[in-house]
């Protein structure tokens, strides 16, 4: 019982710190702004889908794919690339910042 009340103290006073808010605010705003990059490529690549359908079926010099095929899979390597720059940027920026902040109040 002793520890789940050191335990509920530690995380209350993590939670309390303000460079743990502006962790928290950052590492928000990044999700988001990446989130909203991949939602529009999606969505860019749906209107094409939608209204341009010719350009999507253009064959690519004389073989049968169309340039719909590689436009698909850029956007799904586009979407893994900025699932990798967060990782980067956390692992560089956010993970330091985190173990500094749980190291000064004592854990």
């Amino acid at each position: 019982m002793v520890r789940e009340q050191e335990a509920v103290a530690l995380v209350d006073s993590i939670l309390a710190d303000p460079r743990y808010v502006d962790l928290v605010r950052q590492r928000l705003r990044l999700g988001w702004f990446l989130s909203a990059l991949v939602f529009g490529a999606f969505a860019a690549y749906l209107l094409l889908i939608a209204f341009n359908k010719d350009l999507l079926a253009t064959p690519i010099s004389d073989g049968v794919t169309s340039l719909g095929i590689p436009l698909g899979l850029g956007l799904i390597l586009f979407a893994i690339a900025l699932t990798g720059v967060y990782v980067a940027y956390a692992n560089r920026r956010f993970d330091a910042r985190m173990a500094a902040i749980v190291r000064d109040h004592g854990a």
